[in-house]
């Protein structure tokens, strides 16, 4: 079986084949999914196994069907990855079938039907997430607050029993769960300052809530930079350029600094919108996907930007507060018309100058001589 390589054209300095850099994306999130066990409990590592066994069979599967190399969807751990990327983006006690559903479709649909590795003109994971928000918006957004501010704790059993039955061994439901120390029923800082928006309070008030300040500063902050760390290795290792992530995450702070200084009252703050919901992690781990992803340098600065543009303007004006998934699929439509008009110029390629009107003075000096 020939593998497929990943290289730097045109010298080919940097030959890793498609396993070697799906494994060290994996790698590299490990310090993210850690912080986020931590924070936010087992959920999590259950969700990743439940995500890269449905991954994995249903890759199989169809490549079965397909007649294709089966063992390709073992070693080019592109399925693992796909689930993993759609487990840490779910609720952690989100019911089972949420993630086998969106994992399924995400490798059936968004990925095989296209024809597989490589064809594919979504991102699979945030196509799959897309999928799972519009159809099942109760599940997909019933977090818990971090796990220090619970009033519950929930351990391995728990967890396993609430993510299969709805209830904790002990008979807890999901909204039970959620509720803090003070009995408030937790959301994201996303979900928070949306809803609080629409009640008519203003950013500060918002903010002005002391379990609400308590979790941004104990769960959510630490798991972005805990992935920052990750993608920062990425682009070290050479394994994804930093055109996407720096023009993201510079083009949804300018927006969100443009839209503060306009009206403080109504617009968070960029450093809101950079520590929380999933900008740093969609920057480094998913629209760096390089199948669905601009593939020019220059191409990769304007995907990227108008990723980070949409995610504000969508998190402002929509009814998402989280804009990750659907920027990013929105952006995956444009990549063909991106690449086109940012594809470098051949190499020694001249410009020519066509001037038929007026002949030059030598050539007119020429032709009075003939």
């Amino acid at each position: 079986m020939t593998k497929l390589q990943v290289a730097s054209s045109p010298h080919h300095h940097n030959q890793r084949d498609t396993g070697a850099v799906m494994r060290l994306v994996v790698y590299a999130a490990i310090p993210g999914i850690a912080v986020q066990t931590y924070m936010f409990g087992y959920g999590v590592l259950v969700q990743l196994v439940l995500a890269v066994v449905t991954a994995v069979v249903t890759e199989v599967v169809i490549l079965e069907i397909r007649k294709k190399n089966t063992e390709r969807a073992v070693k080019d751990y592109s399925a693992l990855l796909c689930g993993l990327l759609l487990a840490i983006s779910i609720p952690p006690l989100a019911p089972w079938w949420i993630i086998v559903i969106g994992t399924f479709f995400s490798i059936a649909i968004v990925k095989q039907l296209y024809g597989g590795l490589g064809f594919n003109l979504f991102n699979p994971a945030m196509a799959g997430y897309v999928m799972l928000l519009i159809s099942f918006p109760v599940q997909m957004t019933a977090w818990l607050p971090p796990v220090s501010l619970t009033i519950q704790n929930v351990g391995i059993w728990d967890t396993i029993h609430t993510i299969f039955t709805g209830y904790t061994a002990t008979g807890f439901s999901i909204a039970q769960l959620q509720a803090t120390v003070d009995g408030a029923t937790m959301a994201t800082p996303l979900d928070h300052i949306k809803t609080a928006l629409s009640e008519g309070y203003i950013i500060s008030e918002g903010l002005n809530n002391k379990i609400f300040n308590a979790s941004m500063g104990v769960g959510w902050a630490p798991v972005s930079f805990a992935y920052l760390i990750g993608g920062l290795v990425l682009i070290k290792a050479k394994v994804i350029n930093w055109h996407i992530p720096a023009s993201m995450i510079i083009a949804a702070m300018a927006v969100s600094a443009v839209l503060s200084i306009y009206d403080m009252s109504t617009h968070a703050s960029p450093w809101f919108h950079l520590v929380n919901g999933s900008l740093i992690v969609g920057a480094f781990f998913i629209a760096t996907d390089p199948v669905s992803a601009s593939t020019t340098n220059r191409g990769r600065i304007v995907f990227g930007a108008l990723i980070g543009f949409w995610i504000i303007v969508i998190r402002t004006w929509g009814g998402y507060p989280d804009a990750i998934a659907f920027a990013v699929v929105l952006m995956n439509l444009a990549v063909p018309l991106i690449d086109y008009y940012t594809k470098p110029r051949t190499y020694g390629h001249q410009n020519k100058v066509r001037n038929m009107a007026k002949p030059s003075p030598a050539k007119k000096s020429q032709q009075g001589d003939k």
